[in-house]
């Protein structure tokens, strides 16, 4: 049986994970901390009960503050993981979400909902949750002798769209498609897949 968690086994990795204070987030940084990952959690929120609960499966981890709507903020923050982990093998974006502005309601029709609030949205889940710390992370992972690993979080959304909610649904379709064009792109211009 160890043999086969070996397969698995993420040893000596250094994780990433947006929106980690989240419910996905946070999850999925236990998975990848049960592998043997040690684990950044970033997020606006407070990384504190995460990283406490964490840390008492044995995981390690260190939380981080970052605002992915803001280029800064997560330039800073991965400067700040750099110094503090040395590398970063894998990015898992799990930031995003929906707001109740540009969500539809018996008091407020598709077409009323205001743009700022549908931009929002796209702006949270596409360009902060997928497109921006992608860039910021690849370009340093990019370096990695071994490659790296870039997972975007979705949303079945993208596929098939919930009601009441066209910017999310718009902005997850626009994820997906962004991630398999990372795929192809670290592919072609790397020859590995980040």
């Amino acid at each position: 049986m160890r043999e086969f968690l070996n397969i698995f086994s993420l040893e000596g990795k250094k994780a990433v994970v947006t929106g980690g204070a989240g419910v996905l987030g946070s999850a999925i940084a236990k998975g990848l901390g049960k592998a043997g990952a040690e684990v950044a959690i970033c997020d606006i929120a407070d990384t504190g009960s995460v990283i406490a609960d964490l840390r008492k499966e044995g995981i390690k981890a260190k939380g981080y503050y970052m605002d992915v709507m803001d280029r800064k903020k997560i330039e800073s923050c991965h400067d700040e993981i750099i110094k503090d982990f040395g590398k970063v093998d894998i990015l898992l974006n799990a930031a995003g979400g929906n707001m109740p502005g540009a969500t539809t309601s018996k008091d407020l029709s598709f077409f009323d909902l205001p743009l700022s609030e549908l931009q929002k949205v796209v702006g949270l889940n596409l360009f902060g949750g997928a497109i921006v710390p992608s860039q910021v992370f690849g370009k340093t992972m990019a370096k990695n002798k071994e490659g790296g690993c870039i997972i975007n979080i979705s949303s079945m959304s993208a596929f098939r769209p919930l009601t009441r909610v066209p910017a999310y649904s718009a902005a997850k379709a626009a994820v997906s498609n962004f991630t398999q064009w990372l795929a192809v792109h670290f592919a072609q211009e790397y020859s590995k897949n980040l």
